[in-house]
């Protein structure tokens, strides 16, 4: 069986004892490709060395994380700017909006999302969503951006069914994690009811590691675990997970132009 993770930060300086041995135990769980979120204008160098030294395993995009976005944001999103003008990149994030700490920052997250939907758009790249505490607003910025042109992944998705149906309905598709494995998730209940064919698999390495390893640091190994949690609520197999799942990444990250 083949996988993708489709989110982890593996250039985390939480990894840098052990990046390389974490890798290649990843390739031995069957995980083909972990494709790498940027998160600031500072994570850009060690983001890009990792692509360096696995290139065909490490896939870089490229964005602003919302948490990251502050009054002097725009300059950020400048030297991301030139970077996206000279070199391809997987995809545009990750980005969006973040209101679990502090919502201080809105409309400048807002600001920037929308930037983002732009460069996604001009590009033909996907759109990686972050959306904490902040759903509907986000939701509501992509709905009115929305011209046959967007697409992506809603990363780490714990909304709603109504929710679900939405953001399928937009386009995207929905970023499946450790939480999934976590005994009060909501996704138990409400994944039956969507199925497979608008799901990818993802780790966000180094957070939310899955049971049996909540808690600890996480890695792109651990997909298998998800996949298999996945399965159970599912009543399908591992190997239709997989396959599905790789699919629908391959979809996303390699899209016909003509599909656009």
């Amino acid at each position: 069986m083949k996988f993708i993770d489709t989110h982890a930060h593996i250039y985390s300086k939480k990894f840098d004892g052990d990046r390389e041995k974490i890798i290649r135990e990843t390739q031995d769980e069957g995980v083909e490709k972990i494709y790498m979120p940027n998160i600031s204008v500072e994570s850009i160098d060690d983001m890009l060395e990792l692509e360096r030294i696995f290139p065909e395993v490490c896939i870089p995009m490229m964005g602003l994380h919302p948490c990251d976005v502050l009054p002097n944001f725009q300059k950020d999103l400048y030297v991301m700017e030139e970077w996206i003008s000279k070199r391809d990149f997987a995809g545009i994030g990750e980005t969006g909006i973040d209101l679990y700490w502090d919502k201080t920052y809105l409309n400048e997250q807002k600001e920037s999302l929308k930037i983002h939907a732009e460069w996604a758009k001009e590009k033909g790249w996907p759109l990686i969503l972050h959306c904490r505490d902040s759903m509907d607003e986000t939701l509501e910025v992509i709905e009115s951006l929305q011209d046959e042109r967007l697409f992506g992944i809603f990363h780490c998705f714990s909304g709603s069914l109504e929710q679900a149906k939405k953001i399928i309905e937009l386009g995207f598709y929905l970023g499946i994690g450790g939480t999934v494995t976590y005994k009060n998730s909501s996704l138990k209940a409400l994944l039956p009811q969507i199925g497979p064919s608008r799901l990818v698999l993802e780790t966000d390495s180094p957070y939310l590691a899955p049971v049996p390893h909540r808690g600890k640091r996480n890695a792109p190994s651990n997909i298998p675990l998800i996949g298999k949690e996945i399965a159970a609520i599912l009543d399908i197999s591992l190997a239709e997970v997989a396959a599905v799942t790789t699919e629908n990444a391959k979809k996303i990250f390699n899209p016909a132009k003509d599909e656009l």
